[in-house]
């Protein structure tokens, strides 16, 4: 990208869309613009053709849809689906027609299979069945990954695909029903605090190992693929640190300064046993990330007690 160049980040409004439009400013990009700044509905094919005829983006950042946790996916299985197939369709078909330079599909590791060797290389997608908690949701990121590459085997258009771990941080959504696991026992555990919670409950058996990137890091990354990746597969986003549930709730409860004791319930859902990314492609092109998991909380926490 050059530094004027049109830049559109769909889904501006969202944790990663924030922190890309931040670090895209903040490196000097002076033509960035948002889907919530220009009030486009993603969903409206007419609306997204509209609004790409007026602006003409030539780079696109394409980090919308909705997401959630376990109950989210478990709750609302069809919003979760039909939000991102309608979102991956209308700005990937516009980003063709409007001619753009090169588009950016962050995708989702749930897109990987449940029993996916590990850690999952980018080869592993659609090797096996999904994990049944996410179906629905997965499956839209799978879709929006081959039609990416659908219009780059059909007329070389230059879409690539970013597939990241477990993203938190800042203006993540910390609500009851849609939020991701570290988001939701900050805040429980925050509330539990000042409740003066005795024990602190978390779903499963604590045993799951996963893989978890703040938010900057992934605007870094995305940014990074954007300038110095145009491979036809996806890539891995990560940091090659993955820890157990019960391990992240530890250090959760010392980060928020809960006193109380944590347990178990087992009857409750794990999800996929373990989800650890092989990201040796990004390493050799040169990308790390900056935050630690530990220090990525830190930052999370102290925002959220901010707004609490």
């Amino acid at each position: 990208m050059e530094k004027d160049s049109r830049v559109f980040i769909a889904g501006e409004e969202t944790s990663i869309g924030t922190a890309l439009f931040k670090q895209c400013t903040e490196e000097g990009y002076t033509h960035v613009v948002g889907s919530a700044g220009k009030s486009v509905d993603l969903t409206n094919p007419a609306a997204v053709e509209r609004f790409f005829s007026q602006f003409n983006p030539e780079y696109i950042f394409l980090v919308a849809g909705k997401a959630g946790g376990i109950l989210a996916n478990q709750k609302y299985p069809a919003d979760l689906m039909i939000d991102n197939l309608l979102v991956a369709c209308n700005v990937i078909r516009s980003s063709f027609r409007c001619g753009a330079k090169k588009l950016f599909y962050l995708a989702s590791s749930c897109s990987y299979p449940r029993d996916c060797p590990q850690p999952m290389k980018e080869k592993h997608l659609l090797t096996g069945a999904l994990e049944p908690t996410n179906e629905a949701y997965a499956v839209a990121k799978i879709a929006g990954i081959k039609l990416c590459q659908a219009y780059r085997q059909q007329y070389g258009a230059n879409f690539i695909v970013g597939i990241p771990a477990n993203v938190f941080g800042p203006l993540d959504d910390f609500s009851e029903d849609n939020s991701h696991v570290i988001a939701a026992l900050l805040r429980r555990m925050h509330e539990a605090g000042f409740a003066g919670a005795d024990v602190f409950e978390v779903w499963g058996t604590g045993n799951p190992r996963r893989e978890f990137i703040y938010v900057d890091d992934l605007a870094s990354a995305s940014i990074f693929l954007m300038n110095h990746y145009d491979g036809s597969e996806p890539i891995n986003i990560g940091t090659g640190e993955n820890v157990s549930i019960s391990e992240l709730a530890r250090t959760i409860k010392e980060v928020t300064n809960y006193n109380g004791k944590i347990s178990f319930d087992a009857s409750k859902p794990d999800g996929m046993p373990i989800k650890v990314l092989d990201t040796s492609k990004i390493r050799d092109l040169g990308w790390s990330a900056n935050a630690s998991l530990r220090r990525g909380i830190e930052l999370t926490y102290e925002w959220l007690k901010i707004q609490r």
